[in-house]
């Protein structure tokens, strides 16, 4: 026997060169257990998640009875033959293959199973886009998709919106995937993620710096640039430009910090010239410029009072 056992495994070396002799398969003696299979490969994409109301075919190789087609439940679980309720909810299919060949060895139901978990049916095939893109709601798709591609289907980004947006898994409360919308076309491109279906899509908005008083265009600006700071002259641009009657020397940044407003006098002519350092503002600071009656008395001081008399109204914080 032993004999013939080794003219087999010549043979099959001899036929195939590139078949180590770990490879063939050796007859097993008879009352000897065969080694745990590992599960077959899963043809889903790791990335996708089972969730609730998931339809899956659960099928046990040389155990024909064990096949089902069942639905996952909304806690996750499936009721499995012989094995009682395994849990694949927030799990790939790899991961739910190993979790039902565990239970089946566990319940003594099976020694040796080779489980296969194929995804018959996505109960949710749409992907959800909220916050600030041009149209809201939820998308149809069947397979992942690039997140550039899922924000076209929404139109897009606003102006007004956050660079960083988030990514709310399906059927995972607490994974969340960040992607920055990067300005920079190749930055965007190759930095991008997929989006599974049922997942969602939130867009913040954007921080706002708000411009007040004797300036060309008073009101809140969002940060849409690739950061979410900007420096004073860059809100300044943003703003128009200073007013003729503006009281440089007084403007008054205002800046809330834990709780508790921050006040501090610039001089805007001196930044404009190179004298005093560009400060950088944040999302919810305000920059208040002052009117000068002086100077207003030598341009027409009508409009420009009632100007930044109605910006202060208007923009008023409490």
């Amino acid at each position: 026997m032993k004999t013939f056992l080794r003219m087999v495994v010549a043979l099959c070396v001899s036929v195939s060169p590139g078949i180590g002799l770990a490879q063939v398969a050796v007859p097993q003696a008879p009352g000897r257990l065969l080694p745990p299979a590992t599960s077959a490969p899963s043809a889903q994409q790791e990335s996708l998640l089972i969730g609730p109301g998931d339809v899956l075919h659960v099928q046990v190789l040389d155990a024909p009875e064990m096949e089902q087609h069942v639905r996952v439940t909304d806690n996750g679980m499936i009721p499995l033959v012989g094995a009682g309720d395994v849990k694949v909810g927030g799990m790939t299919v790899a991961a739910a293959e190993t979790a039902i060949h565990e239970q089946l060895i566990s319940t003594h139901y099976m020694n040796h199973p080779q489980v296969l978990v194929t995804v018959e049916q996505y109960a949710t095939e749409t992907v959800s886009v909220v916050g600030e893109v041009a149209r809201p709601g939820a998308y149809p798709i069947t397979t992942p998709r690039t997140v550039l591609d899922v924000l076209s289907f929404a139109g897009g980004i606003t102006n007004v919106a956050e660079r960083n947006i988030m990514i709310q898994r399906h059927g995972s409360k607490d994974e969340a995937v960040p992607y920055f919308v990067s300005n920079d076309p190749k930055q965007a491109m190759a930095s991008q993620v997929m989006v599974n279906p049922g997942d969602t899509v939130i867009v913040p908005k954007a921080g706002i710096v708000y411009i007040l008083g004797d300036v060309n265009r008073p009101g809140g600006f969002a940060m849409s640039n690739n950061q979410d700071h900007m420096t004073l002259l860059q809100a300044l641009s943003l703003a128009g430009g200073l007013q003729h009657s503006a009281k440089q020397g007084h403007a008054r940044l205002i800046r809330e910090t834990e709780g508790h407003a921050h006040e501090e006098q610039l001089n805007l002519g001196e930044i404009q010239k190179g004298k005093r350092p560009n400060p950088t503002l944040y999302p919810g600071d305000i920059l208040y410029v002052p009117f000068s009656w002086a100077k207003g008395m030598v341009t027409s001081v009508a409009p420009n009072m009632s100007g930044a008399a109605t910006s202060a109204a208007i923009y008023a914080v409490p």
